[in-house]
């Protein structure tokens, strides 16, 4: 059978010469069409088939399918060689100057934030206390209710807070939410602090509106205040130093009864009064850290546990005034710019 006068063995042979004249990889999409292609020497005879007598057309058939797999072979081995070739060819004009230095690598490092955090976790991990963390967008129930602060109540004034619509939901003042759904979720005894960020309408050198708080509670049968005093001087001489003084100084707070404020001697005068005006206490000789108490019977109402036969105490810090008096930063703004030459004092 013929092609364009052309025998299938004249076709093998010109296919053989044409391929071995292939230099580039264009040259060989061209040869590939000339054969392959709609319009190709090996379509134009298949089309013809029908032509043939019936008992010529498997044999012609046949011979025809042969000589196409012998094509797409041939086309398909000299593809991947020109591709061999060209990435040699590039290989031999390309070059790597290996006496180059490197380029180093810059590794991160934490943040002073989350290192003061993994540290107080790990002060009361170690004396047997649990880590919560719970939805820091709150109802009003978790955040005030259920802490003894009603609706009409003034110490709402003292937490200027982000409500979202409709004000039955906000961003947290505090993570002492996390406490009421441990107890609602658990029967004592309880041991427990919650990290996390808290929200509230506040922006100066000292105050963001966004920053982060670990509140404890403990309850059980036979708590007392004195506990509440060792764990909290425990904890805060673990963080700052085994010599340092701590006072409990009378307050108020809605959710404990009795309240006190926690306050740390200073740091920069050791409490002493020269005359001049230390620049962390303001010459009082103490810095406040936290607020802490003895858990109000009115919040174990709301959890369902009976104020009669549960004690506890409860204590929250803020975490970003705890670093700053760490690591003597004068502005809390400077832990949220992400500005890399404060950022690497603490790689």
């Amino acid at each position: 059978m013929e092609a364009g006068g052309l025998t299938l063995e004249d076709l093998a042979r010109k296919f053989e010469e044409e391929i071995g004249a292939v230099r580039s990889e264009d040259d060989l999409v061209r040869l590939k069409a000339s054969y392959l292609g709609k319009q190709g020497h090996l379509t134009s005879v298949l089309k013809t088939l029908g032509t043939l007598p019936a008992e010529e057309r498997p044999v012609v058939g046949a011979r025809v399918n042969q000589l196409k797999v012998r094509i797409e072979a041939a086309v398909r081995d000299l593809t991947e060689s020109l591709a061999e070739r060209k990435k040699t060819e590039k290989l031999k004009t390309e070059s790597v100057d290996i006496t180059l230095p490197g380029r180093a690598v810059e590794c991160g490092g934490l943040h002073p934030i989350t290192t003061v955090l993994q540290t107080i976790e790990g002060i009361f991990r170690d004396i047997g206390f649990s880590v919560y963390e719970g939805p820091e967008v709150e109802s009003d129930f978790y955040n005030f209710e259920a802490l003894n602060i009603p609706s009409d109540h003034p110490a709402r004034d003292m937490q200027d807070t982000f409500y979202l619509e409709g004000q039955k939901f906000l961003l947290r003042t505090h993570t002492s939410p996390v406490q009421i759904h441990v107890m609602k979720a658990n029967k004592p005894p309880i041991r427990m602090i919650a990290p996390g960020v808290v929200y509230r309408r506040d922006s100066d050198v000292t105050h963001s509106p966004m920053f982060h708080q670990v509140e404890g509670l403990v309850v059980d049968e036979k708590v007392t205040f004195a506990d509440l005093k060792g764990t909290v001087a425990y904890f805060l001489r673990r963080l700052f130093g085994e010599d340092l003084k701590v006072r409990f100084r009378p307050s108020y707070f809605p959710f404990t009864e009795p309240s006190a404020e926690v306050d740390l001697q200073c740091f920069a005068c050791q409490g002493k009064k020269t005359g001049d005006v230390c620049r962390l206490c303001k010459g009082t000789g103490w810095i406040e850290m936290g607020g802490s108490g003895m858990v109000h019977p009115a919040v174990f109402e709301h959890v369902g546990y009976d104020p009669k036969k549960v004690r506890g105490f409860a204590f929250g810090v803020g975490v970003e005034r705890l670093a700053m008096l760490k690591f003597g930063i004068t502005d809390i703004r400077l832990f949220f710019e992400n500005d890399l030459r404060f950022l690497r004092q603490f790689g």
